[in-house]
């Protein structure tokens, strides 16, 4: 099979086109004819030499895929049915990057209702974190009033932030957004956020009056760094900050005083290592709560630029330029 493999850490230009065996799926797994590979900030990471694979993963970037099921072990536990020849997007630990790739049973979807495969492609990454992150770790729900609880989400044109906020406006909630220029509020605004420009606007005020001062309940931050101290303020009592990338920096100073006095929690996670137990049980919320809305027309894939495979570098060019709006694919 052609497969994009990294060379050796740097730029865009060390990943290359070259042939691998195709994989052998083992137990509880199954192997995927890959027809499109979502690209995320992971596999530039990992490009960089800032982000090793698990124990056991492939060394092949990618953590998404899409394609039609050829063979596999059926015979545990296989909660949607999936069978040999379905169309089926699924969440890799590594390996998409390829004409063909691995999965766990566990972790394959079947693609939702009316999307192509290249659209079903862009989705697990995206949803299994924001899943995990904002309703599991961040438990975005109701308050004790039974109004629904505000989040919001930093770089909401990004693939993960155009998740958030389409999941939780389906679910309810109401969405505030940051984003770095006009076009990208403006398409923020088009998914169900109201969106604050972080260039222009401070986000703790626009947030806090929002709410009529009483701040939000769920932040989502891919940046921390000198955001984190900000955050705190901008959060509402029993507020939650939930950490999932750090753009911004890895060193945080916060006043440890309001986290007790406002009962605040902050937390964070990595998706890529966990177990495929884990992974199995997000996808039966995705499938349960986020699969109907697809077919409701109440969630749309955003799709800002499509590569072919062999173009690889030109993909993460673009996503290191951040001009990108939504998700970056290639196509095998």
């Amino acid at each position: 099979m052609q497969a994009i493999e990294i060379a050796h850490p740097g730029g865009p230009d060390v990943l290359r086109l070259v042939e691998r065996p195709i994989p052998q799926p083992g137990t509880g797994e199954v192997l995927i004819k890959v027809a499109a590979s979502g690209v995320n900030r992971p596999d530039v990471f990992q490009r960089m030499g800032r982000y090793e694979p698990p124990p056991g993963a492939s060394d092949l970037p990618g953590l998404e895929v899409a394609g039609e099921v050829v063979d596999g072990d059926f015979s545990g536990h296989n909660p949607f049915g999936i069978k040999r020849g379905d169309t089926a997007c699924a969440l890799l630990a590594g390996g998409g990057y390829a004409q063909y790739a691995v999965a766990p049973l566990g972790q394959c979807l079947p693609a939702p209702h009316g999307l192509s495969v290249l659209e079903a492609a862009s989705l697990p990454e995206n949803y299994f974190t924001v899943w995990s992150n904002v309703f599991d770790r961040g438990r975005l729900g109701k308050r004790e009033d039974g109004s629904p609880e505000t989040l919001l989400v930093q770089g909401g044109s990004s693939g993960i932030g155009v998740t958030a906020i389409q999941l939780a406006h389906a679910l309810g909630h109401p969405v505030f957004a940051t984003a770095g220029s006009e076009e990208k509020c403006r398409a923020c605004e088009s998914l169900g956020a109201r969106a604050i420009n972080y260039r222009t606007d401070d986000f703790v005020e626009r947030s806090k009056a929002w709410t009529d001062g009483i701040g939000v309940d769920v932040i989502l931050d891919m940046v921390a760094g000198d955001y984190v101290a900000r955050e705190i303020e901008a959060l509402a009592e029993d507020g939650r900050l939930v950490l999932i990338a750090t753009l911004g920096g890895n060193t945080v100073s916060v006043d440890a005083s309001k986290l007790m006095r406002r009962r605040l929690n902050v937390t964070g996670s990595t998706l890529r290592p966990r177990s495929p137990s884990f992974k199995a049980a997000i996808a039966a919320k995705l499938y349960e709560y986020a699969w109907p809305l697809f077919a409701e027309g109440r969630l749309r894939p955003v799709i800002h630029a499509t590569f072919p495979a062999a173009n690889a570098a030109d993909a993460h060019a673009l996503m290191e330029s951040s001009g990108h709006i939504g998700k970056i694919m290639l196509r095998w």
